[in-house]
């Protein structure tokens, strides 16, 4: 259920990029991993309205395959989306970080900050998106929702073979180690200025930040916004769904 506390519509100066222009080669042959269906809906009209359920995002644009915005469109208007929210499809470009570019251009005047998320990960809760928000609202210029790490971590030598032996170099403290999620909110004009001056040694839009020298910071994520990448993935969205759709009764 929503909270009366989250800002209201007339306020929000907020809008999500969804770059989704990719293959997703690691769930195998088929459709774009965006357009993969959980519970008969694509991924990426889950995470379209994971974007629209928060009351502060005004505008969500979504950067399509370059060939496939056509689609994409036709798509987004298939579905139920809150009438609250503007929608808008763009052809991407070749890689991630032009698609996000894109995807800025698109942004009219008066947006002040900017989301940007994974297609790929389509349950992320809306107090996850609304805590991101709300930090760049409080004057961080980069947001990233992550995790502490389960999992001890090793750093190696990577291996001169597939499937070869891999010599560890050294095991960083766990306790400082963060697994980063989406969506990451940004101060628009930082944002901008990012993709215009980085352009190499990029992992996600928030390292673009950290290379201009800038601070970002980390608001706690949640565990249902895990990036669907391989099958097994399938099956855990689609047991969660299961798990809200009994919980919410329908």
């Amino acid at each position: 259920m929503s909270d009366d506390s989250r800002p209201t519509p007339s306020g929000a100066r907020t809008a999500a990029v969804i770059p989704a222009a990719g293959r997703g080669v690691r769930l195998g042959p088929g459709a774009p991993k965006a357009l993969r269906t959980l519970n008969g809906t694509p991924m990426l009209i889950h995470a379209v309205r994971a974007m629209a359920a928060s009351r502060a995002v005004s505008l969500v644009v979504v950067v399509a395959p370059p060939d496939g915005a056509a689609e994409v469109k036709t798509l987004l208007d298939a579905h139920a989306l809150p009438e609250r929210t503007d929608f808008l499809v763009v052809p991407g470009g070749e890689s991630r970080q032009e698609s996000v570019r894109i995807g800025l251009d698109a942004l009219p005047p008066g947006i002040d900050i900017v989301l940007v998320h994974d297609a790929a990960r389509p349950l992320v809760p809306v107090d996850t998106v609304d805590a991101v928000i709300e930090a760049v609202r409080d004057g961080a210029p980069a947001v990233v929702p992550a995790l502490p790490l389960a999992d001890t971590v090793k750093q190696v030598e990577p291996a001169g073979a597939p499937g070869e032996p891999e010599p560890v170099v050294a095991t960083p403290e766990r306790a400082r180690l963060r697994a980063v999620q989406t969506p990451q909110g940004f101060d628009r004009d930082t944002l901008v200025r990012a993709h215009e001056t980085v352009t190499e040694n990029v992992t996600d839009d928030a390292s673009m930040v950290e290379q201009l020298g800038l601070q970002v910071v980390v608001v706690p994520g949640h565990e249902e916004a895990f990036k669907v990448t391989r099958p097994l993935d399938l099956v855990l969205a689609e047991a969660v769904l299961a798990r809200r759709r009994l919980n919410d009764g329908f």
